[in-house]
């Protein structure tokens, strides 16, 4: 297979991406796509979807071999559970799958035709393979468990963001922002309330602490990347 177009999204590294799609819906991306697919007749009638199937690429989780067990970071990081029975990278195919809320379909750009997305699970420049519409009769099932996934139920981290350090990102993203940093960021095994990380976010370097159930954001750094 090879890609049919990338998403550039606000996460210029995997850390800090939320761990499934539509988490915070406010994440935007945009889908630009490679020169031999950048024909609005391929795009005809989606306007008419709310939601669409990305199919895409682990492009920074390629590895030779596999294991046919992982340990998901939401059990601590120390369960081994089958990899077919997770959504982790580390699979014999480095294939994702994620379903975005579709905001508009822009056909006449200087990159061809391009799509608004929202709900984004993904690296800036992931590569995707292909897109499919989200049908609701069939592809939702409200029914369905949900196996070990289930057992988690992590409440959402309670975000110190002094203002004079909110205000220097850009307004429209900092609800989104502080939603990603609520969703704790950090490997659930790493809980050292003295350690700052560092989450690379729409330009910014954002250092913060977390301690119990406050994250508290205590340095914002310029980066130079700015998300296309």
């Amino acid at each position: 297979m090879h890609p049919i177009a990338h998403i550039h999204t606000d996460f210029p590294t995997k850390f800090g991406i939320p761990r499934q799609s539509d988490i915070v819906e406010s994440l935007k991306g945009t889908i630009v796509f490679e020169p031999p697919y950048r024909n609005g007749e391929a795009l005809r009638g989606m306007e008419e979807f709310t939601h669409i199937w990305l199919i895409w690429e682990f492009s920074e989780s390629k590895r030779d071999g596999w294991s046919p067990t992982v340990r998901p970071p939401r059990l601590g990081g120390n369960t081994r559970m089958g990899v077919f029975a997770t959504r982790s990278p580390f699979r014999p195919n480095p294939v994702g799958l994620s379903v975005v809320k579709l905001d508009r379909v822009q056909l006449h750009t200087e990159q061809g035709p391009v799509l608004h997305v929202s709900g984004v699970d993904m690296m800036d420049g992931t590569p995707i393979f292909d897109i499919k519409p989200y049908i609701p009769y069939t592809d939702s099932h409200p029914e369905a468990t949900g196996g070990f996934t289930d057992t988690i139920n992590k409440q959402p981290l309670k975000v110190i963001f002094p203002n004079r350090l909110l205000s220097r990102i850009p307004a429209e993203k900092r609800q989104t922002l502080t939603e990603v940093l609520s969703l704790d960021p950090r490997p659930s095994y790493q809980n050292d309330p003295e350690r700052i990380y560092g989450l690379s976010f729409a330009g910014f370097d954002i250092r913060f602490s977390v301690n119990k159930d406050t994250l508290v954001v205590g340095e914002i750094i310029p980066l130079n990347y700015s998300a296309k």
